[in-house]
C-alpha cells in the first residue's frame, strides 16, 4: 500500500507563473550565463570549504557530519533560492542559473557523499553507511521543501 503525501498549495512552489517567466534555468547558455556560473561557483566553493572546516572542528571526523550538513543546507538553499529568484525577486534566467548551478552546485557535495558512503561500507560499517544514506536523503528532501515553504514568509 502506498501512502501519498500531498501538500496543498494553490500553485507549484518552485515553478514560475505567468507568460513572461521561464520555468527552466538559462536554456541558451550564452556568455553572460557562463560568467554568472563562474562567479557563483567561486562563492559556493569557498562556503563549502569554510563550512567543512568549521563542522569538522566542532563535531570531529568520526562521521561525515560536514558533508551531511553541507548537503542539508544546500538542499534548503536550493529550495529557498529557487522560489525567491522566481516569485520574490525575479531575476534573469542567466542569473538564476548562475546562482543555482554555479553557487549551489559547487556548494553541495553529492560526489563526496557517495565516496564517504562507499568508504563506510568498505570499512565494514554497512549499517552506518545505510544510516548516512537514509539521513542524507530524508534531510535533503526535507531541506528543499522547508526552503521553498519558508521563502514566501521572508
Amino acid at each position: 500500500m502506498w501512502v501519498r503525501l500531498s501538500i496543498r498549495h494553490p500553485r507549484s512552489i518552485l515553478r514560475p507563473h505567468g507568460p513572461d517567466q521561464t520555468p527552466r534555468l538559462g536554456r541558451r547558455g550564452g556568455p553572460v550565463t557562463f560568467v554568472w556560473i563562474a562567479c557563483f561557483a567561486v562563492l559556493g566553493a569557498w562556503l563549502r570549504y569554510g563550512q567543512n572546516l568549521v563542522v569538522q572542528r566542532l563535531l570531529g571526523r568520526d562521521f561525515p557530519w560536514a558533508t551531511l550538513s553541507i548537503n542539508v543546507m544546500g538542499s534548503f538553499l536550493i529550495g529557498l533560492l529557487s522560489y525567491t529568484l522566481v516569485h520574490g525577486v525575479p531575476v534573469s534566467a542567466a542569473l538564476r542559473t548562475g546562482v543555482i548551478v554555479g553557487g549551489i552546485g559547487t556548494y553541495t557535495t553529492f560526489s563526496t557523499f557517495s565516496l564517504e558512503t562507499l568508504l563506510l561500507v568498505e570499512e565494514g560499517q554497512v549499517l552506518r553507511g545505510l544510516a548516512y544514506v537514509a539521513t542524507s536523503l530524508a534531510l535533503g528532501v526535507g531541506g528543499v521543501l522547508l526552503g521553498a515553504l519558508s521563502a514566501p514568509r521572508l
